[in-house]
Formats: C-alpha cells, structure tokens, sequence
C-alpha cells in the first residue's frame, strides 16, 4: 500500500500526498483486507473507465462483486454509505458495464456493495461495515 501511495504522491510532483486521498486510499485497502478474509478474490482496484471508477472488483464464490467503499473520519454525523447517493449509483452501474464489456460479458451474477470505513484522525481503522447488495442495477442497463 505504501507504494500505491509514493506512486501517487509522485503525481503530485512530490508533494504530500493531500489527507483526504491518504484516507481514502487507506480506507480502500481495510475495505479489500476485510473482504479478502471473508473468503472473497480480489479482482481489481480503481477500475477506471471514460464513465467513471469502481473502487474495488471481488469474485464471491460465482458473483462478481463491485465494491464502493466510503471512508470518514469518527466524527462524521452521517453514514458513509448515504454518499451513494442516485446519480453516484449510476456512474458505478455504467462503469460496471465497461469493465464486463472489456471481460467479454461474461455470464456471471453481479452485486453491488458499499463497505463503509471509519477511521481516527490517526488514520487509524475504528470500525469496517459491510452492506452486501447495497443497490441492484436499474433495467436500463
């Protein structure tokens, strides 16, 4: 993970890498952590596409799994998955559709989760919730 966050610090022209980005990058690594120990394959991280990113892709058993995960800080008033908010649901579903497209559609059930990370202002993980099927697919896509 270390280097995940050198590499994108270098982005920044050697900067520090910007708080909420470490956060987030470290809330995206408790997310796959947790996931992984609960018998899920990871597949990939930002996925990205011309549509949008997925922040993390698991294999659960024949399901492939699209994971959003939302990091705060413990003094957030709201639940970190009340940020999926329709219009982010969307962007999730699209981006969803390019990676299985670039897959090659294969026949696989699918499922869309939010893993919700807490953390101190340390950074430090306080507490990890996982919301399996936390949103279907609209029948447009």
């Amino acid at each position: 993970m270390e280097s995940l966050i050198h590499t994108i610090a270098a982005l920044f022209r050697k900067r520090a890498l910007p708080a909420h980005m470490r956060k987030g990058l470290r809330g995206e690594e408790a997310a796959a952590n947790y996931l992984k120990k609960r018998g899920m394959k990871k597949l990939a991280s930002n996925y990205t596409s011309k549509r949008g990113e997925i922040d993390l892709i698991f294999r659960d058993r024949d399901c492939m799994v699209f994971v959003e995960v939302k990091t705060r800080s413990s003094s957030s008033w709201t639940r970190p998955a009340a940020a999926v908010d329709r219009r982010k649901r969307a962007h999730i579903c699209k981006t969803a559709m390019d990676y299985l497209r670039q897959l090659g559609q294969p026949d696989c059930n699918l499922r869309f989760d939010i893993v919700e990370v807490w953390m101190n202002d340390g950074e430090k993980v306080l507490k990890i919730c996982h919301i399996p099927n936390a949103f279907s697919m609209s029948k447009v896509y």
